[in-house]
């Protein structure tokens, strides 16, 4: 049997099919219930309000110092969330996306030192030359009635082969010292070129937050390779975060269908995409050489079939103290939030959360204020609160 995908149809959604047999339709928000709503866990039952809603396929979320939200939508818009949910107007200054496929206005990131700097970081699909490429800007965030960005600078821009609109990546992590991790996807057509050091596509690239190449990264006066590469062999990462405790960088990435990886980049390794793994292509056809490779790095967890990960975060807050140092990651084709419970940097249990809520959750973010945040992927797309029930 042969299946067809086109390029610009989001492969979630087509993994969805795939795996469940239907088509689960994208306005499924716009029926919820504004209402809170109550879901068991291990932790006791958890209660879902809903903050804002109305807002066009939202795609990052982070928090402000005072608590309000600043909030991406793939479309190309940004906004400011409040704490009462009222949407700000949209945010001037956005450079233009190319809003196309998988591709739009993707992560945003507080600089560490925000309160004094009012710097943000955002990356996107940066229309050229009739596609598009993963860029990473960073700009001073002016806040008011009329919320705009001031001084805003591309400090990244990927090189290799254009993406007609599939795998971005586009996540971001600022680690301790202040240097970026942005990861970025093989543009689907191209999956081989995860393996080519020459160009920046299935790669995770490390740079200060100038955007330029911090000396100790592993490839830093390698001939034929590019400097900003700290890892490679990836596939579609669209989801990294910084572990707490450790300060090292996690990451997951999509597989095709089955092979969904949580990963820990280290400098230098290869990751094995399109190589080794554990999925099979859509049309059901062997990708993988192997499972296994000398000189390329197993996941610490995967999942077969797909889940569709988007967005994972650690927990630290107090809110919910038995999940305290967990990792959260939202799905999207499988349409829950999982709870990764972990032992070092080895993956053991594994909850799966609101599995009634019915919506593909594209970021989940742990909050100041200890309750797990969630945005759902949605044209009508909703930022969710989730605390113990009362």
């Amino acid at each position: 049997m042969t299946y067809l995908l086109s390029p610009y149809v989001e492969e979630d959604f087509f993994m969805k099919w795939l795996i469940a047999g239907a088509v689960v339709a994208v306005t499924a928000a716009t029926a919820a219930s504004a209402a809170p709503q109550t879901y068991s866990s291990s932790a006791g039952n958890l209660t879902v309000e809903t903050i804002a809603s109305g807002l066009a396929n939202p795609w990052s979320l982070a928090f402000l110092p005072d608590g309000r939200l600043v909030v991406t939508e793939k479309p190309g818009r940004m906004r400011i969330v409040g704490k009462d949910g009222k949407l700000s107007p949209a945010i001037a200054g956005v450079p233009q996306v190319s809003a196309r496929g998988q591709g739009g206005l993707h992560d945003v990131a507080l600089d560490r030192d925000y309160a004094q700097s009012s710097t943000i970081y955002f990356c996107f699909a940066e229309p050229a030359n009739g596609g598009a490429r993963t860029s990473l800007a960073r700009a001073k965030l002016v806040d008011g009635t009329t919320p705009r960005l001031d001084d805003v600078k591309v400090i990244f821009r990927q090189e290799g082969p254009l993406s007609g609109g599939l795998h971005f990546g586009c996540r971001i992590a600022q680690a301790p010292d202040g240097n970026l991790f942005l990861t970025m996807g093989e543009h689907g057509t191209h999956r081989n070129e995860a393996q080519n050091l020459a160009n920046h596509l299935g790669k995770i690239v490390r740079v200060r937050p100038d955007g330029t190449v911090p000396p100790d990264n592993p490839f830093v006066g390698r001939a034929g390779a590019r400097p900003e590469i700290w890892s490679y062999g990836h596939r579609n990462a669209q989801g990294a975060a910084i572990h707490p405790q450790s300060g090292k960088l996690w990451e997951h990435e999509h597989g095709p269908r089955g092979g969904d990886e949580v990963n820990i980049p280290e400098a230098g390794k290869n990751y094995g995409w399109p190589v080794i793994g554990y999925g099979i292509d859509y049309s059901g056809a062997k990708i993988h050489e192997t499972t296994q490779k000398a000189g390329m790095e197993q996941p610490i967890k995967y999942w077969v079939p797909s889940i569709a990960p988007s967005g994972m975060a650690f927990y630290t807050g107090d809110v919910f103290p038995a999940w305290r140092g967990n990792l959260f990651v939202g799905a999207l084709a499988g349409q829950i939030l999982v709870r990764l419970e972990l032992r070092g940097d080895t993956v053991g249990t594994e909850e799966r959360l609101l599995q009634q809520l019915n919506e593909r959750i594209r970021d989940v973010r742990a909050g100041p204020d200890g309750a797990l945040w969630l945005a759902t992927d949605n044209s009508a797309g909703r930022i969710l609160r989730v605390a113990p029930a009362k």
